[in-house]
């Protein structure tokens, strides 16, 4: 019998991913396995999305980081009879396009095209069982006429307006993007030249009428950290407007309004000076003659600074004094007025009053400068006490008290916040508000590669927005950069020159396009009818699956696109889009797939890997199983080569179980002997049981995101089933139990080699192939679930010798019995008496004792 079977054994095939991945991958697309049948009310929808790829050129190991778990969770549903939808599509428009027209003489088209070809060949390769037929990419006019659309709507509704501010400006490249601006001279990425700032015209979106709304997260599953990201990148805080005014001067009339905002009004009394960003339209007013060279050259060099170096706390503060006052509005003093670039335009009103008694960065302006600090904040069990401050004190509490500031001295900070704030305002000179450090969204960009903004500026009319039936405003096929990074539909008359859709008379088109960030901010709208062409969107559809249930993808996006694709929803409601107002139920962010040298992968570090050459060498089920058992999901951390080559051995072990129960292989026991104390009916309880209990297990796995214990468990199984391959218990009752439940729940992770051994599965019995995608995920059966038995490892003097299953209620000396009866045991012993037989854990360990 032994020799039977081994010489079934040598007529095993091997696993051979490459013969077997793109076979079934070609099944599958034969098939339109999945595609998703969106008119299907019979079962439960279930709307999964992963953040699309940018077509860069190639997939890396981060895409299939997100991908790869995701795709196992999509199949994961549908074998809970769920009607899945899973969309792919690609985020077509961008600057590494743009880049690349420029380096390489090519169309911006040509080169995302290519790359899209490439990825989608990419994605299958992976498995992925994206529904293909939804696909959308967001450079084709089809799409981004929907963006003009949008835009147009969102003008109508007062959410859309131009507005003058500043952006980065090369000489030779015109205006670039930040990351175009490099080094601490602010240089030309491309050209070298230095960078100025210039305030051109620009489009923006009113993200701020829905700052409080945003702040909201009611009802949608958001991971904690994107909501504290969001929530601060909002910036909401309560306090009062104050309105300063200047001094009369011998250069200046006085009375110019200076409006500040301030969370701190009790604090008034101690603002010993102004401080105005150099972008502050009263800052030329105000400069004295004498201040006017200084001033200019100071505003000048903050221009070419970014808003994190102005920000930045550890460098000295820099500042020049307008020769100009401010009169205190609560003591009519004159305070005087300068400017600094740690104030910025964008914040606030562009101006702050200067409390450095109580202000961190004001305290060390003061300090640097020589200017008065004065404490008008003391905690009420020091309020006898004076002196200068040595350091700022910025609390805020009910024991803090006011001193040095007139008839509020000795009210508690907050009494004196409400009692200031409606002196002022009943004088007329402040205002309970609401501060936000959210600004309106900039949506221009002076960039080809983009949304044309579909307005036309006409002498006559003004701004003209293009009537729906002439849009899509297409870009011009053939495009000049004249050597240089500069907005080539600038110079192209073609494109500008136009006539004016209301009068007829000539017109100019705008030549900026639009953030890309407005294509990802509806995206998923569109999945759900592509091929729509009198609306972007079908209500039919909307109302049936969305939200969307699951996304998932990166934290790096936290506070641009998942903020954004919030504000578009509320947006499109508010526009009579949509009937819900948050875009995602419930969002997961995966950690990061650093090098095997735990840094981040990159091209110079030498430490990329490369998806294709894995998938080459150990197959997509390999790669993919890895990726999801190198950790927590949503932590990630470092490649490791030798631990891709673990799970290659595991699947390997999965294949050979499936397909050979029977064979022999070097260090197995002798054939149809059970392990030592267990007949057949223990083992098949025992097999039963460990496949029963992992079913549990794996399945509240699949349903944490917890794919690295999933795996492991899995792993785990297989171990218990090697045990008793070759017994007489192999491929009986109970082994063919667990073998079927090891492959379905291999399935939505391994998804080629379990359809194959799936397929091998029912042909040995006669039965007509189906998808094992298109099974029930399997019920636990509780009872066999229930633990009978237990797995005990063996050790001799600290050392792992053997494993046994016992019974859970077996007692002390039984079990010694049986362990001293092993035969590894046996050998390990050597002969030699034990010292002591320790039973550690509870019984969960046996650790034999012996000298020498």
């Amino acid at each position: 019998m032994t020799t039977d079977r081994t010489s079934d054994r040598s007529r095993i095939d091997r696993y051979d991913p490459a013969a077997i991945e793109p076979r079934w991958q070609a099944r599958w697309a034969e098939l339109d396995l999945h595609r998703t049948d969106l008119n299907d009310d019979s079962r439960p929808k279930y709307y999964l999305l992963t953040m699309y790829p940018y077509p860069s050129g190639d997939l890396h190991i981060g895409h299939w980081y997100i991908m790869t778990p995701t795709d196992a969770l999509a199949r994961y549903r549908r074998m809970h009879a769920e009607n899945v939808f899973f969309p792919i599509g690609f985020d077509g428009f961008g600057l590494p396009a743009e880049n690349a027209a420029i380096r390489n003489r090519i169309h911006p088209a040509e080169w995302t095209w290519r790359n899209i070809d490439t990825m989608r060949r990419q994605l299958r390769s992976m498995g992925a069982s994206f529904d293909w037929d939804a696909e959308v990419v967001t450079c084709d006019p089809s799409y981004y006429r929907w963006n003009q659309w949008l835009f147009l709507r969102f003008l109508e509704a007062g959410l859309a307006y131009r507005a003058t501010s500043p952006v980065d400006w090369c000489p030779n490249d015109g205006t670039l993007a930040r990351e175009q601006v490099e080094g601490a001279d602010r240089h030309c990425w491309r050209c070298g030249a230095k960078v100025e700032k210039r305030d051109l015209p620009q489009w923006y979106l009113r993200t701020t009428k829905y700052a409080d709304e945003l702040l909201d997260f009611a009802g949608i599953d958001w991971p904690e950290p994107i909501r504290v990201m969001q929530t601060n990148w909002i910036g909401r805080s309560e306090g009062a407007e104050v309105v300063f005014r200047s001094a009369p001067d011998t250069h200046l009339a006085g009375g110019d309004e200076i409006r500040v905002f301030t969370t701190r009004p009790d604090t008034l009394f101690g603002a010993t000076f102004m401080v105005l960003a150099p972008e502050h339209p009263l800052v030329e007013k105000l400069t004295s003659p004498g201040q006017q060279a200084v001033i200019a050259a100071y505003v000048e060099q903050a221009q070419r600074e970014t808003e994190i170096e102005r920000l930045n706390t550890e460098r000295d503060k820099t500042g020049v004094p307008l020769g100009a006052d401010a009169i205190n509005p609560v003591n009519g003093e004159r305070i005087p007025i300068w400017v600094a670039d740690y104030v910025l335009a964008g914040y606030g009103t562009g101006a702050i009053m200067a409390v450095p008694a109580h202000d961190e960065r004001d305290f060390a302006f003061a300090t640097q400068f020589g200017l008065e600090i004065r404490e008008v904040i003391r905690p009420i069990d020091r309020a006898g006490r004076e002196g200068q401050p040595a350091e700022a004190y910025v609390g805020k509490g009910d024991s803090d008290i006011l001193v040095n500031s007139g008839r509020y001295n000795g009210l508690a900070a907050p009494d004196a916040i409400r009692a200031i704030t409606a002196d002022l305002e009943e004088r007329g000179e402040g205002k309970a508000a609401i501060g936000y450090r959210l600004r309106d969204w900039l949506v221009s960009r002076q960039r080809y590669w983009g949304t044309p903004i579909p307005v036309v500026y006409c002498d006559g009319c003004g701004i003209v927005p293009v009537p729906d039936d002439q849009l899509p405003v297409l870009l011009p096929e053939t495009v000049d950069y004249h050597g240089s990074g500069d907005n080539p539909l600038k110079h192209d008359a073609a494109f500008r020159d136009t006539t004016c859709p209301r009068c007829g008379g000539p017109g100019q088109r705008e030549t900026d396009t639009l953030d890309t960030f407005v294509d990802s901010s509806w995206y998923w709208f569109r999945y759900l009818s592509p091929a729509k062409v009198d609306a972007p969107v079908d209500p039919a559809m909307l109302a049936r699956w969305t939200p969307v249930d699951q996304y998932t993808g990166g934290a790096e996006h936290a506070v641009m696109h998942l903020l954004y694709s919030r504000f578009f929803t509320k947006a499109m409601a508010d526009c009579g889009l949509l009937a819900h107002r948050e875009p995602f139920l419930r969002l997961f962010n995966q950690g990061q797939v650093l090098g095997a040298d735990g840094e981040r992968m990159s091209k110079s570090r030498g430490n990329v890997e490369d998806p294709d050459a894995l998938v080459a060498q150990y197959g997509a089920d390999t790669v993919r199983l890895f990726l999801m058992f190198m950790g927590p999901w949503d932590q990630g951390g470092p490649w490791s080569p030798t631990g891709i080559g673990g799970v290659a051995r595991f699947l390997n072990r999965a294949w050979t179980l499936a397909l050979d129960p029977h064979g022999r292989e070097a260090g197995d026991v002798e054939a149809e002997r059970l392990p030592a104390g267990e007949d057949a009916a223990a083992a098949e309880r025992a097999i039963r049981g460990a496949a029963h209990r992992t079913l549990a297990a794996v399945t509240a796995d699949y349903e944490g995101f917890r794919f690295n214990t999933m795996v492991a468990k899995l792993m785990e199984l297989v171990n218990v089933l090697h045990r008793y391959r070759g017994t007489a218990v192999a491929d009986g009752p109970a082994w063919d139990e667990a073998v079927r439940l090891l492959l379905l729940m291999l399935a939505p992770a391994a998804p080629h080699m379990a359809e194959e051994l799936w397929a091998r599965r029912l042909a040995a019995r006669g039965d007509a192939w189906s998808s094992i995608h298109a099974e029930r995920w399997p019920a636990v059966d509780e009872a066999a679930a229930a633990a009978d038995t237990r797995e005990l490892p063996i050790q001799v003097n600290g050392k792992l010798r053997d494993k046994v299953v016992v019974p859970v209620d077996l007692a002390q000396a039984e079990v010694e019995a049986l362990v001293l009866a092993r035969p590894k045991v046996a050998a390990a012993l050597g002969g030699r008496t034990p010292e002591r037989i320790v039973h550690a854990g509870g019984g969960r360990l046996v650790n034999i004792v012996v000298r020498g």
